[in-house]
């Protein structure tokens, strides 16, 4: 398998776990939620600065349909992710190509 076949079925896998499978995911409190609950520490919880943003609680803001808003968010935060990660590549490989003479 070539490098570009290993990345774009990379790409079209993490595609489909954003969009779809997400949708899937259990939205019963995880275990940190669940003990936070029960020793009564949730009951000081504040919602955080971003909440009103547009991907705020793993949604888009202004669409309604809760499966598109979700899967739409996921699509979004793996390009934004596969972006960063690849631009920071970029910048250390570009730094590393130095071909003086040590």
């Amino acid at each position: 398998m070539t490098t570009k076949r290993f990345f774009l079925a990379f790409l079209i896998v993490s595609l489909i776990l954003a969009g779809i499978v997400s949708y899937y995911a259990s939205s019963d409190p995880d275990g940190l939620e669940k003990v936070a609950e029960d020793k009564g520490i949730s009951a000081k919880e504040k919602d955080h600065s971003l909440k009103d943003s547009p991907f705020g609680d793993y949604g888009v803001k202004g669409v309604d349909d809760a499966r598109l808003s979700g899967g739409l968010s996921g699509v979004i935060g793996v390009g934004v992710v596969l972006l960063a990660g690849g631009g920071l590549f970029w910048v250390v490989r570009r730094r590393g190509d130095t071909s003086g003479d040590s």
